[in-house]
Parts: structure tokens; C-alpha cells; sequence
């Protein structure tokens, strides 16, 4: 009796793990990697999503893009950027 419970215990976490690592609908498949850009990030770039405004002020402000890699994986890309205000003259 012992054995039959383990083995159904052993069965029913193996199921579970496997659950929790399937992705059950398509949004869970496609749901997007936020990341912090740093000079030694490698960029897979198939397809810009969306890009935010940069402002007119001249300091270094956060930006942020959204993008799919060459897999068609999402991805949101953290970024530090000038500001649109600066002027020479």
C-alpha cells in the first residue's frame, strides 16, 4: 500500500512540475523579458514593437523598448538616453 501511494504521489509531482513549466495559452507563451541594457548586452532585434518619447530636456533620461528577437519572443529593453533638448547655440 505504501509503494502504491508513493508512486502516485511521485507521479502526480512529476505532472505538476511538467504543468508549471507548459505554458498553458498563447499570451503566457508570449509574455515579454524586461531587461536592463548594459554595453555587453547581446541584441536579437527582428521587429521594433514600440519605442517611448524622449524628452526635450538636456540630461540623461530612461527610455525604454519594446521588441520581438529573431524567435518571436517579446522583450522590454531598459536604456539610458540624451534628452531631445539640448542645443548648440
Amino acid at each position: 500500500m505504501k509503494v502504491l501511494l508513493v508512486m502516485a504521489l511521485s507521479s502526480l509531482c512529476a505532472t505538476a512540475a511538467l504543468a508549471d513549466e507548459a505554458p498553458t495559452d498563447v499570451a503566457s507563451q508570449n509574455t515579454a523579458v524586461v531587461e536592463e541594457y548594459t554595453y555587453s548586452t547581446e541584441l536579437d532585434i527582428a521587429k521594433v514593437l514600440s519605442m517611448s518619447s524622449i524628452p526635450e530636456v538636456c540630461e540623461v533620461v530612461p527610455a525604454r523598448m519594446e521588441y520581438e528577437d529573431s524567435k518571436g519572443q517579446r522583450h522590454i529593453l531598459n536604456y539610458k538616453v540624451m534628452g531631445n533638448g539640448c542645443s548648440n547655440g
